[in-house]
């Protein structure tokens, strides 16, 4: 939809939210991935204030005034309407079984789960959701995923990881198509940044040692796991859509 998840980026967001969690990420270490970490670490400085100063209060006041059951809800909907990315990149990627799965829990959660509300498809089928992206279909038809780049506003991503985002955003969103209004889009589109950003709130206080450094590895590992399907040794955050923590264990 949603012109960005370019909006994801700031800070944690595409990490801890949308990118999983690493168990051990490296501190201050040479990564061979960021050749650029210099430059990397001033953009991010620059957003990791933007986020303290515009979207961390706005997250808090959101989770302030909006019930858990509602966020939960838009929560569903921005994650049924991201089915579409995750069919279409399937079947790029010569999975039809899986693009099937996906299929099927679009169509579930769109009727039965009042348009994407409520999460009907796991509980009903046991089928889990896809974490596929344009990005991803370009790395198995062999183009290299390129360095790690920090960028204003967007955040740090793999550069196969950026050039995806118009297509899955936009190309493949059911909004685009449906919703004729770019005020509406725009809005929705401010609308899951600011649920996205409310959803790691909590997650965040996880981040030790150099905040960079964590963030980074803690993307590259959940990126190597996307890319492989899951075919890693270990990883406790498999599912980071179910990441969840119970908001008085974090009170201050």
């Amino acid at each position: 939809m949603q012109h960005p998840k370019y909006v994801s980026g700031l800070v944690l967001l595409l990490v801890l939210g949308l990118g999983g969690c690493s168990t051990s990420p490296t501190q201050n270490l040479p990564n061979k991935n960021d050749p650029y970490e210099n430059w990397n670490r001033k953009v991010f400085v620059f957003n990791d204030g933007l986020d303290a100063w515009v979207l961390k209060p706005v997250a808090k006041s959101y989770r302030f005034i909006t019930p858990k059951f509602a966020r939960k809800g838009v929560s569903n909907f921005f994650a049924n309407l991201g089915e579409a990315s995750n069919f279409a990149n399937n079947l790029l990627q010569f999975k039809p079984l899986e693009a099937g799965k996906d299929l099927t829990r679009f169509t579930l959660n769109t009727t039965v789960g009042v348009v994407g509300l409520f999460e009907v498809a796991t509980p009903l089928l046991d089928l889990q959701r896809s974490h596929e992206d344009f990005g991803q279909t370009l790395n198995t038809w062999g183009l290299p995923e390129g360095p790690y780049v920090v960028w204003p506003f967007i955040g740090g991503q793999m550069l196969s990881h950026t050039l995806s985002l118009p297509v899955d955003y936009y190309y493949l969103s059911p909004t685009t198509y449906i919703v004729e209004s770019k005020e509406v889009r725009w809005g929705l589109s401010g609308l899951q940044l600011v649920q996205l950003r409310e959803g790691v709130l909590d997650a965040e206080k996880l981040i030790q040692g150099d905040r960079y450094s964590f963030i980074r590895d803690a993307y590259l590992q959940r990126r190597t796991f996307l890319i492989q399907d899951g075919r890693l040794e270990s990883d406790p955050f498999l599912e980071d859509d179910d990441f969840e923590f119970d908001e008085a264990d974090f009170a201050d």
